[in-house]
């Protein structure tokens, strides 16, 4: 079970220890490394949450995973949690530490869901119109491909969604003809 409070208050922690030690972008691409090895893999996030697993298995398992990737700052912080038993919520940390680095430093996340992968030209285009729509000072754009879309795209951001996909048009369709909406227009 994850703890969203728990890890709001240890990435805040972080955040304000690695801006002491100048070294927060160092440690925002810690994160940023951390978070994509608990997406991809499973097995090492069920390492983590795993009670049968002892603390100091844990810390060598992370270490070898990280060793040479991460500074001395973010190695120290995961020796600590697996210390104090908190290594268990690591991935929400990592989400959180870069959360909040996004709002230190102004950034918004963007994710933009197409049918096909789509260029980089299109990607820098679409973040052009997204700032230039939204004000937003600086955007950090993720795309992701769902073949399931048929066409278009989904685009999110700020918890707004801007679904302007074919198979969305084809449910509206479809919603309209199980409503029978047409009929009452008939007669």
């Amino acid at each position: 079970m994850s703890n969203v409070r728990l890890a709001s208050r240890y990435a805040k922690s972080l955040i304000d220890l690695a801006a002491e030690q100048n070294q927060l972008e160092t440690v925002y691409a810690d994160m940023k490394f951390i978070q994509a090895i608990c997406k991809s893999n499973q097995d090492f996030v069920n390492v983590l949450r795993s009670p049968i697993i002892k603390a100091d298995q844990k810390n060598s398992i992370i270490n070898a995973i990280t060793k040479d990737k991460v500074s001395l700052l973010t190695n120290s912080f995961t020796v600590l949690l697996v210390k104090k038993g908190r290594e268990t919520d690591l991935p929400e940390m990592a989400n959180a530490f870069i959360e909040q680095f996004n709002q230190l430093k102004g950034i918004h996340q963007v994710s933009l869901t197409t049918a096909i992968e789509i260029s980089e030209e299109v990607k820098k285009s679409i973040e052009q119109k997204v700032k230039a729509e939204t004000q937003f000072g600086s955007v950090e754009l993720t795309t992701k491909t769902d073949e399931s879309l048929i066409g278009g795209f989904v685009l999110e951001f700020n918890n707004n969604l801007l679904d302007a996909s074919v198979a969305r048009d084809l449910r509206d369709i479809k919603k309209q003809f199980l409503n029978n909406e047409f009929i009452s227009k008939i007669k």
